[in-house]
């Protein structure tokens, strides 16, 4: 039932006590213009993203977005839970896996730490798992390099972020909620495509 309500419950409750219309403008300007404090962090989030994958070609650069939404799926499954150091360790072991498959030696790299282990064995069948109808298979070369920017993304997201030690791992989940092209496999258009600034996260 429609009805109006204070600015007040309609800056705290909405969405969650309140069912607000899907054409109602105050909520499209909301989604529009987030807070000051989602959009520093959208910001900073981006900032620190963008520093990581912004040397990549942009088949890799593509790539590294899907292989983090892997990687991000398979953690949230981890039984015990992983945090950004196995997540380190096990892109660091599957880099030198594919690095070395690249020249022709196959030879499994293994993780420092059982559950960086667990996490390396659980991603990489995904990652062999044959592409889909009309795509390329992707090369190893390219696999260890988005597998190193992964790997030193997860080492510095805690001193660039904040946020502890799952600091890389909750910057993933927030990638993958808040962008359809994220979670889906598909990466942001880099700035220079847009012609504006950033913007890795979708608000």
């Amino acid at each position: 039932m429609r009805r109006d309500i204070c600015t007040v419950c309609c800056a705290t409750k909405r969405l969650t006590e309140i069912r607000c219309p899907s054409d109602c403008r105050y909520l499209a300007s909301a989604k529009s213009h987030p807070p000051a404090a989602v959009q520093r962090r959208h910001e900073r989030d981006a900032g620190f993203l963008l520093s990581v994958v912004s040397e990549l070609p942009p088949q890799q650069y593509q790539l590294f977005f899907a292989v983090q939404n892997l990687l991000y799926g398979v953690a949230q499954t981890a039984d015990p839970p992983v945090d950004d150091r196995a997540v380190r360790e096990a892109a660091e072991a599957l880099a030198g896996t594919y690095d070395t498959a690249s020249k022709g030696i196959i030879y499994d790299h293994q993780a420092p730490s059982l559950p960086a282990e667990r996490l390396s064995r659980a991603l990489r069948p995904l990652l062999d798992a044959p592409p889909e109808a009309g795509r390329p298979k992707v090369a190893e070369r390219d696999l260890a390099a988005v597998l190193r920017c992964i790997e030193r993304a997860a080492a510095g997201a805690e001193a660039a972020l904040g946020g502890g030690g799952r600091a890389y791992l909750d910057l993933a989940g927030r990638v993958a909620r808040s962008s359809p092209a994220a979670a889906g496999g598909t990466a942001p258009r880099r700035p220079e495509e847009t012609g504006d600034k950033p913007l890795v996260i979708i608000p």
